[in-house]
């Protein structure tokens, strides 16, 4: 198989295709007024990264991001770009590094979706969790400083910060176990025993200690823009999943570069099989560690649940999205994942459960 470079696969921008072209008088027409320094006169590129929710690079005297929801028909509930906007906003001023927000358009008739503005934060995106072409200390520095802010989210009050409302309160692993579970049952293509065994198991293991914080959703390094020059994060990105929730299986999703089997396609970017010393970056249990310090707790609870949860989750998505890919209605990463991989990531969360593994 070809090894599929990620980080040339999904880094930079290009023209955006025809069905996601923005009329570019309309926009700046609309936006003339409400943004300084981008003038009638810009360039629209695409960012090539993989957003559910297109985005853009808006290049004028000054240049900003603009994400809209995509055009055509859509679940009520998917897409939910007011949501991303609300969260970046309610974070200004915690000291969380977020975009600037600048502006919500629920208006579709402007560039035929509702979008929003942000401000444009340069510097690097890492595609490969490995971070290839650093020296060892600067994956060092990265990896602590986006572990110390993953702890600074998920220890901030979200009452405090505006976001009370954002999410309901209590029993989200449950929930979120019975949404997932669904979702596998309903895009299952082949029988998979591991995760129906998993689907039977999980829900006697839901812990009844569950914290409350503002979750991302997709943490990781995919989604964090690193400064140019130094090892530290500027801004988190992607807030398209972000709700109120437990903090614990935030993380042990955001873990999974630890946890993921190795693969070429592209479709993931794996630590596993590699001399994690010898780059600089930490030990998943040392991961864990710091986190855990940062955010004031001894030791991560229900370890082996919540990384056990995040694995069958983790295969579910890959069946949903092998679903769409066999009724002709997935996007054109699909390709990118195979059944096969459903059955290596169920087997993994089955011997996480029973404490052979993670």
């Amino acid at each position: 198989m070809t090894v599929v470079d990620r980080q040339d696969l999904f880094s930079g921008t290009a023209p955006p295709p025809d069905h996601l072209a923005l009329d570019v008088a309309a926009l700046g027409a609309w936006l003339d007024g409400r943004i300084d320094g981008l003038g009638a006169d810009f360039t629209v590129e695409k960012f090539k990264g993989g957003q559910s929710n297109p985005t853009y690079r808006l290049t004028g005297d000054r240049t900003y991001v603009l994400r809209r929801r995509p055009p055509g028909p859509l679940l009520a509930s998917a897409h939910a770009i007011d949501r991303e906007y609300r969260a970046m906003a309610a974070l200004a001023g915690t000291g969380f590094p977020v975009p600037k927000a600048w502006l919500y358009c629920d208006d579709e008739s402007v560039i035929g979706s509702a979008f929003y503005i942000v401000g444009y934060d340069p510097g690097r995106i890492f595609w490969n969790a490995d971070l290839p072409g650093l020296i060892a200390g600067d994956r060092t520095a990265i990896y602590a400083d986006m572990g110390r802010r993953l702890a600074q989210l998920h220890g901030l009050e979200p009452a405090a910060i505006g976001l009370a409302d954002f999410g309901r309160a209590g029993a989200y692993a449950a929930r979120n176990l019975v949404r997932w579970s669904k979702v596998y049952d309903q895009s299952r293509l082949v029988d998979v025993p591991d995760m129906d065994w998993l689907a039977r198991t999980l829900p006697d293991l839901v812990p009844d200690d569950e914290r409350i914080c503002l979750l991302h959703g997709d943490y990781g390094l995919y989604n964090i823009i690193v400064d140019a020059e130094r090892p530290v994060m500027t801004a988190v990105l992607d807030w398209e999943m972000s709700t109120l929730g437990d903090p614990f299986v935030d993380l042990a999703h955001h873990v999974r570069a630890w946890w993921e089997p190795q693969d070429d396609s592209g479709a993931a970017s794996s630590l596993r099989d590699h001399e994690l010393a010898t780059l600089g970056i930490p030990t998943m249990d040392a991961y864990i560690d710091l986190y855990c310090r940062n955010l004031g707790i001894g030791e991560l609870p229900h370890r082996h649940f919540y990384l056990g949860f995040a694995q069958f989750r983790y295969a579910a998505m890959i069946q949903g999205i092998l679903k769409r890919a066999a009724i002709g209605t997935a996007s054109n990463r699909v390709t990118l994942h195979t059944q096969e991989r459903v059955f290596t990531v169920a087997a993994l969360a089955r011997a996480t459960l029973e404490g052979r593994r993670a």
